[in-house]
Formats: structure tokens, C-alpha cells, sequence
């Protein structure tokens, strides 16, 4: 199992490739040194500016997740 800062490294890099940054992005620090096998993360506060842009993010990837799947052109390879 990864490490809880290794998950926050992690979110805080796919926030980033989508254009959001959490400043305050960071492990609990009081769940993060207890006995729990799962400690909380801490999204933190952000800017309305940063907070409009994950909106916009989440809207997105709720969209794409709606979407079809589109069939694949009658001309294309069969997979193999």
C-alpha cells in the first residue's frame, strides 16, 4: 500500500495536469500520525478562481463519463 504522502503527491499532480492547484493539499496531520490505517486528506482552502476552475473540471469528466462509447470506424482494423 502506498504511503499517504505518496497519495497526496499524487493527487496533487493530477490536479495539476487538469490546471487546479490546492494549496493547501496535504495529509491530516492528526489522522496522519494515529493508529488508523487510512488517514484523512486535507483538500484545503483555494481562491474562487481555483475553485471555478476544479467546477469546471469535475463538470467535464462527469460529461465524458455520460458519453457513449463511440463505435469504432467501419474501416478500421480488427483489434487483435
Amino acid at each position: 500500500m502506498r504511503s499517504s504522502e505518496e497519495i497526496v503527491a499524487s493527487l496533487r499532480e493530477a490536479f495539476g495536469a487538469v490546471g487546479v492547484v490546492l494549496p493547501s493539499l496535504c495529509v491530516d496531520p492528526v489522522t496522519g500520525t494515529g493508529k488508523e490505517p487510512y488517514a484523512l486528506v486535507q483538500l484545503g482552502r483555494c481562491n474562487v478562481r481555483t475553485a471555478e476552475r476544479l467546477v469546471a473540471v469535475l463538470r467535464e469528466a462527469a460529461e465524458v463519463r455520460r458519453r457513449p462509447l463511440a463505435a469504432p470506424p467501419a474501416d478500421a482494423p480488427a483489434p487483435r
